[in-house]
């Protein structure tokens, strides 16, 4: 594994800022954590308003999948405990939800929640839950934000369990990965014109049920996703950057025409990199070594993958990205929520952690450089932004203890206009209101970034924060984890 300092090991403001400066990571971080009113993230998002709402504070929670719906695509009771702790967080803007498949074979797994006629009913319980939550613990939710995140998992489709890929293109690494031996996955031109209207079905029961926005989302590789980087595909959907953007176009454009005012937002993963994998040489039954990318020498120049350098595809290049989010203004979308990468295939870039999942790889390096690259890529792309885009930065969990010091400082800074959390919502989601309340947190529930929230599902079980959650650590699914990380790891 590579040689890193565990966050918890940095003891003070001043050890993990020193450790910053080792790094050379140009991040700020200020000495201690403000309340409310006179901290940066307690200040209302004055300059749009979403639904007519003006955003409370500059706290968000991301979607996730929580791998707990109903075998139709409605809510369990996990899923309903999940929401309203959401609700309870003291973030105000709940960017998603949860994602949500437009159609059942988009879905990534069998109880992924799936947003059609059927389960209208349940998706406005969740969402009158979530409210009710923020309400009698806060004493309003004027200021509350929630949308649904509308996705279709494409290469990662396991709608059954099994997998059943409906790709963009042919990948000559993924393909493997993911059993596509063919181009009988590939969507047609004429599928994907069908699928649009999905999307605009999905959002009009968003609108109907009372969410106050919708994410197209286009991030970790799923189908939009993998449509911005389809380069080599023939026909309208693929080739030149007006084409690729094309599902994104027709999307937005079909909502309004379906006399749909809903707002709009974007969860994009702004750059990508080559997939990786253990090291081989580095790796042992059991025990997965740091992650090295996959060999790419035979397909460069590297045309697949989005906001990825051609000659080299172990770096971003931010040159589409910029084009991208000038789009999203031109389009109306008010919220752009940027992550990076894909869990599936190099979760170092997307969600630093310092311990994988049962299917990933231990880190390459330290976890703060992948930190740090999101949040410098939001910061540049912010920059370079039509005014009026609402930014949310992400990767922020990692930093543990530290998160609300160093996410003061960026939001100061302008670096972006809100913090978003995901990981960090399933095992401590308090964090936000212990932050604005009382400037400090317990210790003892901050998310240590162990993966069991990943490792479960990707082995057929609910997520949720086994090592910190009572809740699920008493479930017969948390005695089944511990089984099997106890037989990968013998």
């Amino acid at each position: 594994m590579a040689s890193f300092i565990k966050i918890p090991a940095l003891r003070t403001v001043e050890a993990f800022r020193n450790r910053l400066r080792e790094l050379n990571l140009g991040l700020p971080c200020e000495d201690s954590i403000q309340t409310a009113p006179r901290s940066p993230l307690a200040q209302p998002v004055e300059t749009l308003r979403i639904n007519g709402k003006r955003i409370g504070n500059r706290w968000a929670v991301h979607p996730m999948e929580g791998w707990d719906g109903t075998p139709e695509g409605g809510a369990a009771e996990t899923v309903f405990r999940r929401w309203k702790r959401f609700g309870r967080s003291g973030a105000k803007l709940i960017f998603g939800c949860e994602a949500m498949a437009v159609r059942f074979d988009g879905r990534a797994n069998p109880r992924q929640l799936v947003i059609v006629e059927r389960n209208k009913k349940d998706l406005a319980e969740l969402l009158r839950a979530l409210v009710a939550e923020h309400k009698e613990r806060f004493g309003s939710a004027d200021d509350l934000v929630v949308g649904f995140q509308l996705t279709h998992s494409g290469r990662f489709s396991r709608p059954e369990g099994r997998p059943a890929p409906r790709i963009a293109w042919r990948h000559p690494i993924l393909d493997r990965r993911s059993g596509v031996d063919s181009d009988a996955p590939i969507l047609k031109d004429e599928e994907m014109d069908a699928l649009i209207e999905d999307y605009v079905r999905a959002a009009r029961i968003a609108r109907d049920v009372g969410a106050d926005f919708v994410d197209i989302k286009h991030c970790h590789g799923y189908l939009l996703h993998e449509f911005l980087g389809a380069r080599l595909r023939p026909g309208k959907y693929g080739g030149s950057f007006e084409n690729r953007t094309r599902p994104l176009r027709q999307i937005v454009e079909a909502i309004r025409a379906d006399g749909n005012p809903i707002d709009l937002a974007v969860r994009l993963s702004a750059f990508d990199m080559v997939p990786f994998r253990p090291d081989p040489a580095r790796s042992r039954p059991g025990k997965p070594g740091p992650g090295a990318p996959e060999d790419f020498s035979q397909a460069l120049p590297y045309l697949y993958g989005f906001g990825v350098n051609a000659q080299d595809p172990t770096q971003p290049d931010l040159t589409e990205p910029r084009r991208f989010v000038e789009l999203c203004a031109r389009l109306g979308v008010k919220l752009l929520n940027l992550s990076a990468g894909s869990p599936y295939y190099n979760p170092h870039i997307q969600r630093p952690a310092a311990y994988p999942p049962s299917d990933g790889y231990e880190p390459p390096h330290d976890p703060l450089i992948d930190v740090a690259r999101q949040i410098h890529a939001v910061r540049d792309l912010k920059a370079a932004a039509p005014p009026g885009l609402v930014f949310i930065g992400t990767a922020y969990t990692y930093l543990q203890e530290y998160l609300p010091h160093v996410a003061q400082a960026v939001i100061r800074n302008g670096w972006t206009d809100m913090i978003g959390v995901g990981r960090m919502a399933l095992s401590y989601p308090e964090l936000i209101a212990d932050a604005l309340e009382k400037g400090e947190l317990d210790r003892r529930r901050i998310c240590r970034t162990i993966s069991d929230c990943t490792t479960a599902p990707r082995n057929g079980l609910i997520s949720g924060c086994y090592p910190l959650d009572p809740y699920y650590k008493e479930l017969p699914e948390g005695q089944i984890l511990r089984a099997l990380k106890s037989k990968i790891s013998s």
